[in-house]
């Protein structure tokens, strides 16, 4: 089967929002912020600063990525979300969402991109997902989140 990819869609927020809901790694107060990104992007589209791109699987909402350019930069930007539905990762989605991303950051100009992440056990996949795309370990800062919970910056040049 293959992953469609297209930009986010008013019809698309309810999908959205479950698929965020089952993400267990993300707390509630990330689920707030999420939700709000994704409202502007939706009521705003790109003006907002945000580029929301949704895959789909048989019609079917299987991830989202969120991201825009970093502020005070010239070409820099930053990666701020990307989940897949748990019951459909390892299949290539997030992949094809990462690479979509990537595509349409370059295709505007863009040539580095950031992404942030917790040093958290929870987050072992993410960072290793982040490595078998390219992105390097750029810097730590640690107990940024809370005590032992760092602030990992991974970074790609395109």
């Amino acid at each position: 089967m293959k992953t469609v990819i297209r930009p986010a869609r008013q019809t698309d927020k309810n999908d959205l929002v479950f698929l965020l809901k089952n993400i267990s790694q993300f707390k509630p107060y990330e689920l707030t912020v999420a939700q709000e990104l994704i409202d502007e992007y939706l009521c705003q589209g790109t003006s907002s600063g945000y580029y929301i791109l949704v895959a789909l699987e048989a019609d079917v909402l299987a991830g989202y990525i969120c991201y825009g350019p970093t502020p005070l930069t010239e070409s820099t930007w930053d990666i701020y979300w990307e989940a897949v539905s748990p019951t459909l990762q390892g299949k290539g989605i997030g992949r094809a969402l990462i690479e979509s991303a990537e595509a349409n950051i370059c295709a505007i100009g863009g040539h580095l991109i950031l992404i942030e992440t917790s040093s958290s056990p929870a987050y072992e996949n993410t960072r290793k997902f982040y490595v078998s795309n390219g992105y390097q370990l750029a810097s730590c800062i640690p107990d940024f989140y809370a005590p032992n919970d760092d602030r990992l910056t991974y970074c790609k040049k395109l």
